[in-house]
């Protein structure tokens, strides 16, 4: 596990799980946050909070940490309505990720960690704008060549979010459901909990520290999320 670690995202949903189990691991020494408003997590030593509403200021804000981080985490991201539109996604989803890892880049971070989505490969995704961003956000990554990048595609997020997604309780109820009626696997291959996904990160994180990841750029679909977050994870 790698000691000095920053996340962005880090008051959304997942964002907000990787903070927390972050900073209840010994072997994590500090955390970076940058956001536009302060993390709401338990006070700690090891947490370095940078609150600042001017997302075109993160970058700047990035390249000043000291001492820099050797893995940044960014599970940033938004929704249509709640940026207003389409295009202001994008300036979040799409254009804010690859800024950001772009300055982690140049700011010598070994390790980068993106929490995408799901199905952002499939048949349709030459077409649907969310898909687009997490494909754009994917390639820079890649094009970056960190000397570990690592790719979550995780399906339907469960968990309790501050601002509901449209739809997002009828379908947090119907994957719930699913579980009980056809038990967890079934449940699994569409939807993981918020903290599974954030354990499974940190966890490939501390693999590809130990030299355990299976290449240079790791793609972690559903299963393996549930595996190392869930059925493998021991803090």
């Amino acid at each position: 596990m790698t000691s000095v670690n920053a996340v962005i995202g880090s008051t959304g949903l997942v964002g907000h799980q990787i903070l927390a189990t972050l900073l209840s691991l010994d072997a994590c020494k500090t955390v970076y946050t940058i956001s536009r408003r302060a993390p709401k997590t338990e006070a700690s030593a090891k947490l370095n909070a940078t609150v600042e509403a001017d997302t075109t200021k993160w970058a700047a804000r990035f390249a000043g940490l000291s001492p820099p981080p050797t893995t940044v985490y960014s599970a940033l991201g938004t929704t249509r309505a709640q940026a207003g539109g389409i295009q202001n996604q994008w300036k979040i989803d799409h254009d804010l990720n690859v800024e950001l890892a772009k300055a982690a880049h140049a700011a010598g971070v070994e390790t980068f960690v993106f929490v995408s989505s799901a199905g952002t490969r499939g048949l349709m995704s030459g077409i649907v704008p969310y898909s687009k961003m997490k494909i754009g956000v994917e390639d820079s990554i890649k094009s970056l060549d960190f000397k570990q990048a690592i790719i979550l595609r995780p399906g339907f997020l469960m968990g309790k979010r501050e601002v509901a997604h449209a739809g997002g309780p009828l379908l947090d109820g119907l994957f719930r459901g699913m579980k009980n009626y056809l038990g967890q696997g079934a449940q699994d291959r569409f939807a993981q909990e918020d903290e599974v996904v954030a354990r499974a990160a940190v966890k490939a994180a501390a693999l590809a520290a130990e030299g355990k990841a299976p290449s240079k750029y790791w793609i972690i679909e559903q299963a393996d999320i549930v595996k190392l977050g869930r059925d493998e994870w021991a803090a």
